[in-house]
């Protein structure tokens, strides 16, 4: 909840900054409003679910889960938006997930058992899932409405707090107080994460298909561990497992990225 709020209030300087900012609101048509407020929503649920997937199962078994999107995306964005999946993307995918898989369990070991892990289990594939719907619905109305990224976000980062924030007190979560540190870091991921990581991806969402999209994003674990590696008071060396399953993700990112420059230019 904190992160999107942070994010949230970060956005709305941005948005409101533009020199456009009342022809973007007089743009938005109330049919796309209500629909930028679901995807606000199933936001929220993919942040909700992954989070609490991680007190009941094990980090490898919820990052693999919760980032098996791009089959989904692919397979569906196939058939509902005529983003056909070549054979060279299909084979990038697959590809960038085995190495996910070498990269995560070689590090952090298999889940102990799995009927313990179900229900964590089950809320990290879920999670995927909302993630894979919300980047088909989101690659559909950031082609097709001419608003800016920061119009898009605002909405969208505000209806994913508000969801959040209700979820908390219907679940009695305690949300105050969390110490000084606490708030400082979830800034910082707002700041980061946020801004430079979930913004950028929803501006990308206008230009590119959302199957490449989705695979890109199984870059992030090769780009937390260069920065465990190169931040001083972390200074984590990158173990044989991450490097080799790093090198099949880039690969199969490149394949995927690599298909879709080739047809589209």
């Amino acid at each position: 909840f904190y992160r999107l709020l942070f994010t949230t209030l970060l956005t709305i300087p941005l948005f409101l900054y533009q020199k456009n900012v009342k022809f973007e609101i007089s743009n938005i048509s109330f049919p796309h409003f209500m629909y930028m407020i679901c995807l606000g929503l199933i936001l929220g649920a993919h942040f909700s679910l992954w989070v609490t997937s991680l007190k009941f199962t094990s980090v490898a078994s919820s990052v693999i889960l919760v980032t098996a999107h791009p089959m989904i995306v692919g397979l569906l964005a196939h058939f509902l938006y005529n983003e056909r999946l070549s054979f060279l993307s299909t084979v990038g995918i697959i590809i960038s997930i085995t190495g996910l898989i070498i990269l995560v369990y070689g590090n952090y070991g298999f889940a102990t058992t799995w009927v313990d892990n179900f229900e964590g289990n089950l809320l990290a594939f879920t999670g995927g899932v909302a993630f894979g719907v919300y980047i088909l619905a989101a690659r559909k109305i950031r082609k097709t409405v001419a608003i800016s990224t920061f119009t898009y976000t605002t909405v969208v980062y505000s209806a994913a707090s508000i969801a959040l924030f209700g979820m908390c007190l219907t679940t009695k979560t305690r949300i105050y107080p969390l110490g000084l540190e606490s708030y400082l870091i979830i800034l910082l991921m707002a700041a980061v994460s946020g801004i430079f990581g979930h913004t950028l991806y929803n501006w990308s969402l206008k230009y590119v298909r959302a199957s490449t999209a989705s695979v890109s994003l199984l870059g992030e674990p090769i780009g937390s561990t260069l920065l465990a590696f190169i931040i001083p008071w972390i200074n984590q060396v990158p173990s044989i497992f991450t490097l080799i399953g790093g090198f099949f993700i880039l690969l199969g990112i490149y394949l995927a990225i690599r298909d879709c420059y080739k047809r589209y230019t």
